[in-house]
């Protein structure tokens, strides 16, 4: 019983096994589809999960018919139409055009990437903001022969900037609440920890662009075709829901299409389902995930993650037992000892929502899967509850710019017509992003935000 959780997580390294080792060993990232990786994995996982085959298949197909899961699918749908119908009625072209025409060559890198970070940062959400800004930043890529996944990591490393520290992200939200601290505080002690990395990385890009010199003669942009995007952006600022964002996105990329004579109601149809049948296996890939990890979660695999990273942690003589104590930094007890105990506290909270990000390929889940538990550790070795906050939301941000099933880089990929892999070789700030992390926290003296 005691191996029970390790063998529900088994399906994960299946997953890995089949995707990542396969890629590697015929040095092709885009041969291996995600989905079949996921398929293999699924069905190993109804394979070793416990009772009858019929209530193993109701189990992952309850899983897969989450409402988050099914609420994640809904938003593939309709950011397909959209993307699809804003290219055909020329939305794309015409952003594009004014973006070369804007932005000088040197700093197109910098610029992107400074104002994916903007957006993401108002709009608090880092699919609407890749939904808004790769077909943007791929159209300039294929204007100007730039590589398509790395102008769309671009993007996705700016859309996490926002998630991680927007007031109004998800995740944000989740942690404050599970840590019960202010999201002021939260943001002062998590600025400390994006600030480095987000400043080296917009330095790369700068570095990146100086020799960059676009041979294009960008074409006047049409005024009217720039509604689309500049729609989604005005009604994600507002705080509108993405996918009533999405909807008025098509009819009014249909009512452009009459107007300027680009689209007609039976070519608008065509779009909307070419641009749904474009997302077709990343519903697909959703789907599965949603099914596999609800029978790991059935079979213990999060509660063995969880017990097998505190099972060993003892409280700290200078653990307080008061709320206002312990959202206060910390902390008297200053010997050697009591240092090495926070510090692997931190280190065990940054693996708890890391590896619980793994298995649900969601981190505002994964934070509040954990939030409780890492509430419970941060008072009893006298952590400083926003600093806890700041590293659950830092890490979840971290690994989900890692994993090609996640909602983020699936969208990405399939905006930009190619494989969430080929994306993550690109990402620069999510990797930046987890190294000053783990310097926060073994160099706390450097990072830990002033009272």
């Amino acid at each position: 019983m005691k191996n029970k959780g390790l063998i529900a997580l088994t399906p994960i390294l299946v997953f890995l096994g089949v995707y990542l080792v396969t890629s590697i060993l015929i040095k092709d990232f885009y041969k291996v589809p995600v989905a079949s990786a996921f398929l293999l994995a699924s069905v190993y996982a109804v394979l070793i999960s416990k009772g009858t085959l019929r209530k193993r298949l109701d189990l992952f197909s309850e899983g897969a018919g989450n409402p988050r899961i099914l609420l994640m699918v809904w938003i593939f749908i309709l950011a397909g139409a959209f993307a699809q119908t804003a290219k055909d009625v020329g939305a794309i072209d015409a952003t594009v055009n004014l973006t070369l025409r804007v932005i000088p060559g040197s700093m197109l890198f910098a610029g992107l990437f400074f104002t994916a970070c903007f957006i993401s940062m108002s709009v608090g959400t880092s699919v609407g903001t890749i939904v808004a800004l790769v077909p943007i930043a791929t159209g300039i890529a294929q204007e100007a022969g730039f590589s398509e996944a790395f102008m769309a990591a671009i993007i996705v490393g700016g859309a996490f900037f926002g998630d991680n520290l927007s007031f109004i992200s998800d995740t944000t939200i989740a942690a404050t609440k599970a840590l019960d601290c202010a999201m002021r505080d939260k943001f002062k002690a998590n600025i400390r920890i994006v600030a480095p990395a987000v400043l080296l990385v917009f330095a790369i890009y700068v570095v990146k662009g100086l020799g960059v010199s676009v041979d294009v003669t960008p074409e006047a942009a049409d005024p009217l075709k720039l509604v689309p995007y500049l729609l989604v952006l005005v009604l994600a600022f507002a705080g509108m829901d993405v996918m009533l964002i999405l909807s008025l996105g098509l009819g009014v990329n249909l009512l452009i299409g009459l107007v300027t004579g680009s689209l007609g109601w039976a070519d608008w149809l065509s779009s909307v389902g070419e641009g749904i049948g474009g997302m077709g296996s990343l519903i697909i890939v959703t789907l599965l995930a949603g099914g596999m990890m609800a029978l790991i979660r059935a079979g213990g695999g999060l509660d063995w993650l969880v017990g097998a990273l505190t099972r060993r942690l003892a409280a700290s003589p200078a653990a307080v037992s008061s709320p206002e104590s312990a959202a206060a930094p910390v902390i008297a007890g200053s010997d050697r000892q009591s240092r090495r105990q926070r510090r692997g506290a931190e280190l065990s909270i940054a693996a708890l929502v890391s590896l619980a990000n793994l298995c649900t390929a969601n981190n505002t889940i994964a934070i509040i899967t954990v939030g409780g538990i890492a509430k419970d550790i941060s008072d009893r070795f006298g952590l400083d509850r926003k600093r806890v906050a700041s590293i659950l939301d830092t890490f979840s941000c971290f690994v989900q710019g890692l994993i090609p099933y996640g909602a983020q880089l699936l969208m990405a990929s399939g905006l930009a017509g190619g494989c969430a892999a080929a994306i993550i070789r690109y990402l620069y700030y999510p990797f930046a992003l987890g190294l000053v992390a783990l310097a926060a926290i073994f160099l706390p003296a450097s990072f830990r935000s002033r009272k």
